[in-house]
């Protein structure tokens, strides 16, 4: 298995890098042109002529392949977990092609989400060369998805725990095996591409003194106001979208892209050029508050289109631009409580907040500020703003983007992901709901917490002294012998009753017809006597087969 990841890790390394060095490229391209409209405005008919033929093209792209829109990580999460089928090779041409055409107008859109895809489609392809189906071929997708964010980010251990945390929910060891063989292969050759030098170069930046740490409080309240807001925003401008013809949503991006790389360039593509200015500034806040209200604007506008890219990178930069911001009002409101020195470590920690917030990933969030800065230093300050931010987002009710993401795609595109039709997602819904009062009425019940500790089934443990019964949480791993199966095709160990089944953020009604799926937290209940017989029964069926 470790061997086929690192084949499917040096392949997915290949086709990011040239994924990246593409996306560059019309960044770049963009920012050349933009002067030159500005300089001479006769090229404005011409650009929108140019604009509106390339946003039909893609439209176009994006309705031959509907699962090669957007980001690419819902979808990618709907292949693994809830079965969607995936045409791998019409999904790399629709994202290189699509993805490159909305890169030379300057979209603000990020490279993670394709790259992500981009790996989990060519890592299908390379198993179906290898002739791998079934628990094998899904493996080597999720190693495969993996790398395409260690290969866009230089990263590889924020692709492994991307893999486990985000993608499957739960820890599982040939998941983390076969992640981090394809993250490291990637990375290599990512890093042979574009050479050692961090994504971000924050390596000259000091550490924070110990008395500035008690600032990781509001910041990260302001990271997680920030991260909870981009995720409400991004939503909100899909759903705008979809009160337009499908047809018409690329050409507007496409067109409001005018403006802002006339007035405000800086704003445009992924994001890398602008946390670079906001790490190094020292005074203008105005300016940066401008950046920032743009950069969000800007970024909803495009992802809300439809087109093929991402949002990490763009959240990134948000979160940059308002930890700079935080930064200085402080050291200007407060002279002397935050040296000129913190600004940049402030930066650093909300880009982190952040993302943690919006994604709530808090640990993909951190290893990835860390990877991305290439220094080790600022760990302490990053992860205090991380949990603060994502304890800010749960208080606020926010739900992960990318789950939210799913379910809506769910919806347009019924349970192969392609055709038409949400009847799934009602039904869905309904028992969300019931199952939401199924688990309250079992887990009002219990009480006198304790902690159980055990291999596979790190739980929390409720009893119940009235009756002598115990609940326990068991996470279903990836390829487990229940993954896949319904509720009453399971025996389940002698005296064990299932009570409730968490899948992410929702409580779901543990019906006969219900199916179990990888990343599932089942609890059962069981006599508090018959412990040992039911963790080792529960282990057996819960657990991976490597």
């Amino acid at each position: 298995m470790a061997i086929r990841a690192i084949v499917c890790g040096l392949v997915v390394g290949l086709l990011v890098a040239l994924y990246r060095y593409g996306i560059g490229y019309g960044t770049r391209f963009a920012r050349w042109i933009y002067p030159q409209i500005l300089s001479q405005p006769w090229l404005i008919a011409p650009f929108i002529c140019a604009a509106a033929i390339t946003g039909l093209f893609v439209a176009w792209l994006v309705r031959l392949e509907p699962m090669a829109s957007g980001s690419g990580i819902p979808q990618v999460e709907g292949v693994l977990l809830l079965g969607l089928r995936m045409r791998w090779l019409l999904v790399l041409v629709v994202r290189f092609a699509g993805g490159l055409l909305c890169g030379m107008f300057g979209l603000s859109l990020g490279r993670e989400g394709p790259s992500i895809q981009i790996g989990a489609a060519a890592s299908q392809g390379v198993s179906g060369a290898m002739k791998r189906d079934g628990f094998e071929e899904n493996t080597l997708i999720t190693a495969g998805a993996a790398a395409g964010l260690s290969a866009a980010f230089n990263a590889p251990l924020s692709g492994m725990m991307f893999a486990l945390e985000e993608v499957h929910r739960n820890f599982s060891p040939v998941i983390l095996l076969s992640a981090a063989s394809a993250s490291l292969s990637a990375d290599f050759v990512s890093k042979t591409w574009f050479g050692l030098r961090p994504v971000l170069n924050f390596t000259s930046i000091g550490q924070l003194a110990l008395p500035l740490y008690w600032w990781m409080i509001p910041l990260g309240i302001m990271a997680g106001l920030v991260g909870s807001l981009t995720n409400r925003m991004l939503l909100g401008f899909q759903s705008l979208y979809g009160k337009f013809p499908a047809i018409a949503g690329s050409v507007i991006a496409l067109l409001i892209a005018l403006p802002c790389g006339l007035f405000a360039p800086k704003v445009l593509g992924g994001g890398e050029e602008l946390i670079d200015f906001a790490e190094h500034a020292s005074s203008g806040v105005l300016m940066l508050l401008g950046l920032l209200a743009v950069k969000m604007l800007f970024t909803g506008t495009s992802f809300g289109s439809g087109v093929p890219g991402g949002i990490f990178m763009p959240i990134l930069a948000i979160g940059t631009l308002s930890g700079s911001i935080f930064g200085l009002l402080a050291a200007r409101l407060l002279p002397g409580s935050v040296p000129q020195s913190a600004v940049a470590v402030f930066a650093v920690c909300a880009m982190a907040g952040t993302l943690s917030a919006s994604v709530k990933a808090p640990m993909t969030s951190i290893l990835l500020a860390v990877e991305m800065s290439g220094s080790l230093v600022h760990m302490l300050p990053v992860a205090a703003c991380a949990f603060i931010a994502l304890f800010v987002s749960d208080v606020l009710g926010i739900n992960p983007i990318y789950g939210a993401l799913l379910d809506r795609y769910m919806t347009a595109h019924g349970s192969d992901g392609n055709d038409g039709g949400g009847k799934g997602d009602t039904a869905d819904t309904a028992r969300h709901e019931s199952g939401t009062q199924s688990a309250l009425q079992w887990r009002h019940a219990l009480h006198a917490p304790h902690a159980l500790h055990m291999p596979h089934a790190i739980a929390h443990s409720h009893s119940r002294s009235a009756l002598g019964n115990a609940v326990l949480e068991f996470p279903v791993e990836f390829g487990s012998a229940i993954a896949g199966l319904r509720v009453g095709d399971i025996e389940w160990p002698s005296g064990a009753a299932l009570v409730d089944i968490r899948r992410g953020e929702r409580e779901v009604v543990p019906r006969r017809v219900e199916t179990i799926m990888p990343g599932d937290y089942v609890f059962v209940m069981f006599p508090a006597d018959g412990l040992a017989q039911v963790r080792a029964g529960m282990v057996a069926l819960c657990s991976s087969p490597m």
